[in-house]
């Protein structure tokens, strides 16, 4: 199958993993007006996916094992539009609730195998990986910058916003039908798939996965809500959500390949971080927002494909790879889920924002300091040739 068409199913699947949780980000606010929940509850909404992105992601290694890369790679697709979908069944809480439970698992599924995927038809390229990060970048940053305008436009119709991102999923469920018909070899069938549990390096990963995610989620989550208790309007509060999510796509789509032309996959880390640390420090200061959401979005636009280059990098094989990325995603995410629920927590225990953004800080230093103690093969400076 031509390459060009592998890296579209790529792109558009990618496309996929965050609408049903940034939808939700961009709406917090308006979601706990129309249905007088409190912010600890309205955390759940994000959290709930990425628990479950975590949770169930060994789970994706032994479907794939059992029915084949591709054909698991579109059971989760199936399942993260059908969930996407239900949310125009009903407004309530509950509703949101079991969508974001389901659409998680969904997710859960693809984010392992999606290195998988890479490592199988792309094996000297990592560098792909930077497709995969920019395409669910982009369509976390279309969510959220247009559900509130779609809400808007449909006259405040909640359901509608919030499952309108269902188009995506169902032009992703068309474009992977081809690939659902390929055969699995026989030699991944037999071969028992174990995560490595045992292996420093491999948690190490999982540890800094889980510092990384819960930075992201918990930005991701209020970020907007923030900015509404500096004195934002929502209009502003959006617009800073969207650049945050903007400023990740060119970050996501050089900094991979500027590590693949220096090798210095280790520097490239603690200078993503430190771009979060100082963003979270002006957050502290009084300053405008948009320098901080812009160094914010540089640190997680780099961190994220560099957290999923890890795996592929580090690996021989598309299965090692896949039980590499299982198990950093499952400790990672379950890490990452409690990151937006620890920070509505202190929100409602202190009434602001700054006990939350200090512990975001807290958790930026313990990530450099994981990101310091780990060893990188020297497969980490292959420079990828185009595919």
């Amino acid at each position: 199958m031509k390459k060009t068409f592998l890296l579209l199913a790529l792109s558009i699947a990618a496309l996929n993993l965050r609408p049903i949780i940034t939808s939700v980000a961009s709406m917090m606010g308006m979601i706990q007006s129309e249905l007088g929940i409190s912010a600890l509850t309205a955390s759940l909404l994000t959290t709930l996916p990425v628990l479950c992105m975590g949770l169930f992601a060994p789970a994706a290694t032994a479907l794939s094992q059992r029915l084949g890369l591709e054909r698991t790679l579109f059971i989760s697709l199936l399942l993260i539009t059908l969930a996407t979908a239900l949310r125009g069944a009903d407004q309530s809480v509950t509703m949101l609730l079991v969508t974001a439970l389901s659409g998680g698992i969904g997710i859960s599924f693809a984010g392992p195998l999606l290195s998988s995927y890479i490592k199988k038809y792309f094996p000297g390229s990592p560098g792909v990986v930077s497709i995969y990060s920019v395409s669910m970048t982009i369509g976390a940053a279309l969510a959220s910058g247009l559900t509130i305008p779609i809400y808007h436009q449909a006259q405040n119709n909640l359901t509608l916003a919030l499952s309108c991102w269902t188009v995506l999923g169902i032009l992703a469920l068309i474009f992977w039908l081809p690939l659902i018909r390929k055969k699995q070899s026989s030699s991944s069938r037999m071969q028992r798939l174990r995560l490595p549990l045992g292996n420093k390096k491999a948690i190490r990963f999982t540890l800094f996965f889980g510092f990384m995610a819960s930075m992201f989620y918990s930005l991701t989550a209020w970020i907007s809500p923030i900015a509404l208790s500096f004195g934002y309007s929502t209009q502003d509060a959006t617009i800073l959500l969207t650049l945050f999510t903007l400023i990740q796509v060119p970050a996501a789509l050089l900094i991979p390949n500027l590590v693949n032309r220096s090798g210095k996959l280790k520097l490239w880390l603690v200078l993503c971080s430190i771009s979060e640390l100082i963003g979270l420090a002006l957050l502290l200061s009084p300053v405008p927002m948009l320098p901080a959401v812009i160094f914010l979005g540089i640190g997680a636009g780099g961190l994220f494909p560099l957290a999923l280059m890890l795996p592929i990098v580090e690996t021989r094989t598309a299965e090692e790879a896949g039980t590499w990325s299982a198990m950093s995603q499952m400790g990672g995410y379950t890490m990452g889920a409690f990151g937006p629920l620890v920070i509505g927590g202190i929100f409602d225990l202190s009434g602001h924002f700054n006990a939350s953004i200090t512990a975001m800080l807290v958790i930026v230093v313990l990530m450099i300091s994981v990101q310091l103690s780990m060893s990188m093969g020297s497969k980490t400076v292959e420079t990828p040739h185009k595919p």
